[in-house]
């Protein structure tokens, strides 16, 4: 597979993802499993996203973007993404999702998912 269809198909995925994540967040009271679910999607279309433009800058010659930092910043300083802080306030939130086991905790990243 060449690197040009592998961001495609990854996009493809990534845009499906990003529907079940603005399904969950439009949920007005989730319960617990409800927001346990919003941060899952959350994580995987960050992670789609952050491959996305991985693929995308690799298959135009870019090939010092092998993590989300290092992808993130490389795809904001070509104007591919705007607001550069937030993506990099995402990954924050997502990294500290992964090990989070605290309510206070997941309704803060649940509030910033909705308003970033």
């Amino acid at each position: 597979m060449t690197d040009d269809i592998r961001w495609k198909q990854r996009f493809s995925n990534f845009k499906n993802s990003l529907r079940n994540l603005e399904l969950a967040i439009s949920i007005e009271k989730p319960d617990i499993v409800q927001k346990a679910g919003t941060i899952q999607f959350f994580g995987v279309s960050f992670e789609l996203a952050w491959k996305v433009l991985m693929d995308y800058l690799e298959a135009q010659g870019f090939n010092e973007v092998q993590s989300p930092r290092a992808s993130i910043k490389k795809a904001f300083e070509l104007e591919l993404i705007d607001q550069g802080t937030t993506w990099l306030e995402a990954l924050e939130n997502k990294n500290l999702s992964a090990h989070t086991y605290d309510e206070a905790t997941s309704d803060r990243i649940i509030y910033e998912i909705k308003h970033a």
